[in-house]
């Protein structure tokens, strides 16, 4: 019994022709659809790229949640320091 798989409703996609050749080319040799080759492009870039995208908004939201100071306000808050000040 196969099991079942949590899929999408059909998307639809424009592709470059050269992207589409050698995702249809991957496909033929290796025997897999080429929605397969599809899946496995997209869950490497987000393994990766889309990961540190991920990651660096997630880490954004945080900081803004802890009322964080953005960088150009502490290098300003540096600037008004007087000499003699502790840092």
């Amino acid at each position: 019994m196969e099991k079942q798989r949590d899929l999408s409703d059909p998307i639809t996609l424009r592709l470059p022709n050269d992207v589409l050749d050698a995702i249809e080319t991957v496909a033929r040799i290796s025997s897999r659809s080429r929605s397969w080759v599809m899946v496995r492009a997209m869950k490497a870039y987000l393994a990766a790229e889309g990961r540190d995208i991920l990651d660096l908004d997630a880490a954004r939201r945080a900081a803004a949640e802890e009322g964080t100071t953005e960088l150009d306000d502490l290098l300003a808050d540096l600037d008004r320091t007087r000499p003699g000040d502790a840092a």
